[in-house]
């Protein structure tokens, strides 16, 4: 069912002055990251302080969805935001020039897309480290064209643009006109692959309704009414954090969801976007539940 969202309640800006970032990278450049782990670990607590609503969202998250007991909420609401530091600490090393290791599940459907005269699409969440992927699943055939909120910082976009390109990755920022719809459309056209972020509502408002953890929640419409609309293949990929060097990459394909819808009803778009957004719910929620203190959601996602 679509819908329209009359509000978006969730900001994409990496915190710190742009002098404390380009720092960061620089020392990170030198330094075990594990080191700048320990004052993370430190500064956390002032963050779920500062940050009620963050906090009360997590805390809600884990006491209702999770059922866990207050006691045992409260530890994971804190170590939610430690991995959160940590995330962003490992995003700031690789600009720095460190290498991750990765472990890759499903790598040969990703392979398989990617191997094809066809473009495909490449879903992902707010949770792990996605941006990670873009070092690691790197295409010999195709171009990857990631949506992007343009809002971050300087220093955030200029090393994403200094890593990016030599993987053969276009960055392609959302217009208020939609107008990245259609790059995004030629991009898939022409054979190539686009990475959409599948969780959060942005730009257009239209929205369809999937149970996650029980309850019907939002979902973007656009990554699956263009999946849908091309014909093309869609995956969900997420990149989550293991050990402190090495990061799990899980790949899903989402048209196995197709695979439990009547085939007299597929003919029909609608039923088959719902298809694949109830497939991506359910393929996010198999990870939340993996990695529940991974998942960085700041506000009411059932609201």
């Amino acid at each position: 069912m679509t819908e329209q969202l009359e509000h978006n309640d969730w900001k994409g800006t990496t915190g710190g002055m742009p002098w404390m970032q380009r720092s960061l990278v620089s020392i990170l450049g030198h330094t075990d990251p594990r080191i700048v782990y320990f004052f993370v670990a430190l500064v956390a607590p002032f963050y779920m302080l500062f940050s009620h609503q963050g906090y009360i969202a997590q805390y809600r998250f884990f006491t209702e969805r999770l059922q866990e007991p207050w006691w045992k909420a409260f530890w994971h609401v804190y170590v939610n935001h430690f991995r959160f530091g940590q995330i962003i600490i490992d995003r700031f090393a690789a600009y720095g020039g460190r290498n991750f290791k990765f472990e890759i599940a499903n790598q040969d459907i990703w392979q398989h897309l990617s191997s094809q005269p066809e473009g495909f699409i490449q879903m992902s969440s707010h949770i792990g480290n996605y941006e990670l992927a873009g070092y690691s699943l790197r295409s010999a055939h195709k171009r990857l064209y990631a949506l992007v909120f343009m809002g971050e910082t300087e220093t955030v976009m200029k090393n994403r643009s200094k890593e990016f390109t030599p993987n053969n990755i276009e960055m392609v920022p959302i217009m208020p006109d939609m107008s990245h719809i259609f790059t995004l459309n030629n991009a898939l056209a022409n054979g190539n692959i686009a990475s959409m972020p599948s969780d959060r509502i942005f730009g257009s408002q239209k929205a369809l309704n999937c149970r996650f953890f029980g309850l019907d929640a939002k979902f973007p419409l656009g990554p699956f009414s263009l999946a849908v609309s091309r014909g093309c293949g869609a995956l969900a990929v997420f990149v989550m954090k293991k050990k402190w060097d090495t990061y799990s990459i899980y790949i899903f394909d989402l048209s196995k969801g197709y695979e439990q819808i009547d085939s007299a009803l597929l003919s029909k778009k609608n039923v088959r976007q719902q298809a694949l957004a109830d497939e991506f719910a359910r393929r996010l929620e198999e990870i939340v539940r993996k990695y529940p203190t991974q998942w960085f959601n700041y506000y009411d996602f059932w609201k």
